[in-house]
């Protein structure tokens, strides 16, 4: 499918071509894409055709930037923009940023770390441009992927960019923090956007063996659900977090997990980005000094060492073990 004339710029675009191969290039030289049916769908899906527009932030506000711009220097920047290893903020209002589209290298890590295989059906939560769904879509087939977002202009965007682009998952507007359940058993659920704690309707719409993948706690957390016996039981998901620090929208409807502290005078030696982890990870239970002590006597631990388990209603996360010492209640 070649580009129009009158839309150098639309699907197709030889002028994008380029910019998207160095992209590819960039995230492959990471390791994040070793997989070669992930950077196939890199290398096909077309990252600007699910950007028409972003904005960038300018002193006092944001500038926008747009694939129809008469001026051709503001496009060029904008098509560059659009393969940039970076997020993207594609809707603000009132001045908040409300959805974006993540930075492509972290998606491909998430991606990668969700460990999907032919035959999966998965779950999205958080729609954003829509271009996550169209990598989805590209590996498994549009049939075995939703994306869901409360937002109704969101999700209306995010189809209209999956039409263009040749993809047709199902897009649903709905409160993801419930999930899909007309569409569920899932194998795989992945979220693009912060929670404050695990919905405890996202086990319950998995296949045993599944996997979960979402960010918490400027982290990423890797749940993986019961089997219905042995350590796991058929209500129960646990897993560590990973090491790549990830920070998103909060999820639409939940405040975000963001300490009280940070606006708090801290001890010296409390910066360390690790610390703040621990900080949003443990907000509301444990005092931030208790916790700066307890972080230097356990040896500054890294973000791995972090778990946390969801039994029905109740969860928690831990340092090291689930059962230890050290536990923290999320919800």
């Amino acid at each position: 499918m070649g580009a129009s004339p009158d839309d150098p710029y639309g699907p197709g675009s030889p002028a994008a071509a380029g910019e998207r191969a160095a992209l590819v290039a960039e995230i492959a030289a990471t390791g994040a894409l070793d997989d070669p049916a992930w950077r196939a769908a890199f290398e096909e899906v077309e990252r600007h055709v699910f950007v028409p527009y972003y904005f960038v932030g300018r002193p006092g506000g944001y500038d926008r930037l747009w694939s129809g711009d008469p001026d051709p220097v503001r496009r060029e920047r904008w098509l560059r923009g659009a393969y940039a290893d970076e997020p993207l903020a594609i809707r603000v209002r009132d001045g908040e940023l409300i959805s974006s589209s993540s930075q492509p290298s972290l998606m491909a890590r998430m991606l990668a770390e969700l460990e999907v295989r032919d035959g999966h059906r998965v779950l999205e939560i958080g729609a954003g441009s829509g271009y996550n769904a169209a990598l989805l879509a590209h590996r498994l087939g549009d049939d075995l992927v939703t994306t869901v977002d409360l937002d109704p202009e969101i999700t209306e965007s995010a189809r209209t960019h999956l039409a263009m682009a040749g993809y047709r998952p199902a897009v649903v507007t709905g409160d993801g923090a419930r999930g899909c359940p007309e569409r569920a058993p899932f194998d795989r659920i992945i979220a693009t956007c912060t929670l404050p704690c695990v919905p405890v309707s996202w086990p319950a719409q998995c296949r045993p063996g599944a996997r979960i993948l979402a960010p918490l706690a400027t982290g990423l957390i890797a749940l993986s659900v019961g089997e219905g016996d042995g350590a796991l039981g058929a209500d129960r998901a646990e897993g560590r977090f990973l090491h790549t620090a990830a920070y998103f929208v909060p999820l639409r409807g939940a405040p975000p997990r963001i300490p009280r502290a940070f606006g708090q005078r801290l001890p010296r030696g409390s910066g360390h980005e690790l610390f703040r982890f621990l900080l949003a990870l443990t907000e509301g239970s444990l005092d931030p000094r208790d916790a700066l002590s307890l972080w230097e006597r356990e040896g500054r631990p890294a973000r791995e060492r972090y778990g946390v388990t969801v039994v029905g209603e109740r969860q928690w996360a831990w340092l090291d073990d689930p059962a230890g010492p050290y536990v923290w209640p999320l919800a």
